[in-house]
């Protein structure tokens, strides 16, 4: 044994190894497209024991790495067997230190990585910094991207150069796996061309949109603006690199009125005929609570049905009236709020919603109309994905399939039904009545001729860094999905702090999604509908001069009218 020992350790001696890199996996869309992809380049290399003039070679480095002198001298000058000069070197910047030819300057091989694409899909994939994935999917699944490196092994001197005529021993490296998206690569660039349009149009501070196919649970498109490029990523705020509508939390407002009406519809406490009188607020134990018509005396006598359409809070307040705490909560957590879908990208959020014990007539009141709780815009895509498919939550995904170096699949992801949360009636009865707010009520400006669209939109008060909410700032939001008979695709459009137009997400993030959709019908080969459900109406435009800007988007959003603003001043002055 002891033979054996010391047989090792004069190996360890005199042999040498130098690391042989693996390839790092590929990333495709759904259609073979490249996303990421990784090149073989050469990296400098210094082995200072070979080196005869420290001082002339870091004076001849220096004039073609673009480095400082008196660093590279550092550098060379260790006590070690090889060190990094620079690593990932251009082609041009690698041809110069050979025709050096300087004695102890060599290269090694690394990956570099790049995306062909950009800013597309930039927070999606993520990027890989140095040596590993640093966000994204790049992060998430770093130890199927990255691969084992190999081996080079040769005997070496007491100085450790490689012996003259020596065999070395080579272990070859295990490439990476590449992944296969379920992101359709045309219908990202669709949303991220809309986006940034809207940027332009409406100055939001940030704008976020996210696909899903609720058949199936499969990404099909996820952005946000800002965004980056993930090939210079330094070069952007790293505020950039998150893709918000999967990390970002936040009060939904509107949109979540369809998890109450949800639970009424499925407790048969929602009678869509039934009158009800909005005044413009209504009282709960001391404290009023005003509907969004509040300035011109309420919606008046409306049917249930209208109370949707029209996203009436004190109507939605007696829908949670009439489910009671332990009803509403039990289906809000059935829907999947609270909790994280288990998607495959790293910092999903959960959200935050009452507890029993916190929710008093005032919370149940509030979160009846989206106030108070917060949620993800995946929670909420994946909520009404089953109110598309029949009634099934399922499991998010982004990642089709594993594929090793061979093409070889090695792991498949399929449809994950989570639970049923709602009967195949409900589902189709509250599809119908979202119809109608694309319709009639405040989403007309989603609408695209020949289409079925369901929908509903969102207007919620921005909370602050302290917990309290912000005067004049919102998030505005739509969801909905096509064609109602046989949904393909759900998408929820949300804006962040616009600075130009009216704050109401039927003015801003309506447009936008029908500019999204118009265009991914059209690539999908999605067939207008053989009836067309348009209906046609005389409407009397109402006098708008001298309301605020806010004021008048009210006004004309209840008409399904769409607000055109010219100038940037808060009153109407004239109106043609």
């Amino acid at each position: 044994m002891k033979g054996e020992e010391l047989e090792q350790q004069a190996r360890e001696q005199w042999e040498r190894e130098i690391s042989a890199p693996a390839l790092r996996g590929s990333i495709y869309d759904r259609h073979g497209n490249l996303l990421a992809g990784s090149a073989m380049v050469d990296t400098v290399v210094a082995l200072p024991s070979q080196i005869k003039d420290p001082q002339q070679t870091a004076a001849m480095l220096a004039t073609v790495l673009s480095m400082e002198e008196q660093r590279l001298l550092e550098l060379i000058n260790r006590d070690k067997a090889a060190v990094y000069v620079k690593r990932k070197v251009e082609k041009d910047e690698a041809e110069a230190v050979r025709s050096l030819n300087l004695p102890g300057i060599t290269f090694t091989q690394e990956n570099k990585r790049y995306y062909p694409n950009g800013t597309l899909a930039s927070q999606l994939i993520g990027f890989v910094g140095t040596d590993q994935g640093w966000g994204g999917l790049e992060l998430y699944y770093e130890e199927e991207l990255k691969g084992k490196a190999g081996r080079y092994i040769f005997p070496s001197d007491n100085l450790g150069r490689e012996l003259p005529h020596a065999v070395r021993r080579y272990i070859p490296p295990q490439d990476g796996h590449d992944l296969m998206l379920t992101i359709d690569e045309t219908i990202q660039f669709i949303v991220e061309r809309e986006l940034a349009w809207a940027m332009i149009e409406f100055e939001p501070d940030q704008i976020m949109a996210i696909a899903v196919n609720p058949q199936t649970g499969e990404l099909l498109a996820a952005a946000s603006k800002p965004d980056f490029d993930p090939n210079e990523y330094t070069a952007f705020d790293p505020e950039c690199w998150t893709l918000s509508p999967i990390t970002s939390t936040f009060e939904p407002g509107s949109t979540f009125k369809l998890a109450t009406l949800v639970s009424a519809v499925e407790e048969g406490v929602y009678r869509r005929d039934e009158a009800f009188m909005c005044t413009g607020s209504i009282n709960v134990s001391g404290t009023n609570i005003g509907c969004w018509t509040s300035t011109r005396g309420g919606h008046g006598p409306i049917t249930f049905l209208e109370v949707v359409q029209g996203s009436c809070n004190p109507g939605f307040i007696t829908l949670g009236q009439r489910l009671g705490v332990e009803k509403l909560l039990s289906y809000i957590a059935a829907f999947g709020f609270g909790a994280r879908t288990g998607i495959d990208y790293p910092g999903e959020g959960s959200g935050i919603v009452f507890s029993p014990e916190q929710m008093g007539p005032v919370e149940l009141a509030t979160t009846s109309f989206g106030q108070g709780v917060s949620v993800t815009p995946l929670q909420q895509v994946m909520f009404v994905s089953a109110i598309a498919n029949g009634g099934y939550l399922l499991k998010p995904y982004i990642v089709a399939e594993i594929r090793d170096s061979e093409g070889n699949v090695i792991k498949k992801n399929e449809k994950e039904v989570v639970r049923q949360i709602m009967s195949a009636e409900t589902s189709q009865v509250v599809a119908e009545i979202m119809e109608t707010v694309i319709l009639e009520g405040s989403g007309v400006n989603a609408h695209i001729e020949g289409y079925r669209i369901a929908g509903k939109t969102g207007t919620a008060q921005k909370v602050g860094p302290t917990g309290s909410y912000i005067p004049g700032e919102y998030i505005l939001s739509i969801i909905g999905f096509l064609p109602i008979d046989n949904p393909q695709i759900v998408l929820y459009v949300a804006a962040d702090g616009v600075k130009r137009g009216a704050q109401w997400g039927s003015q801003v993030t309506a447009p936008v999604f029908r500019r999204i959709m118009e265009d991914v019908v059209k690539y999908l080969g999605i067939p207008p509908e053989g009836e067309v459900r348009e209906i046609v109406r005389q409407v009397e435009v109402p006098d708008l001069i001298g309301l605020t800007v806010d004021e008048a988007a009210a006004l004309v959003d209840t008409e399904g009218l769409l607000l055109r603003l010219i100038g940037d001043g808060k009153l109407i002055s004239r109106q043609t």
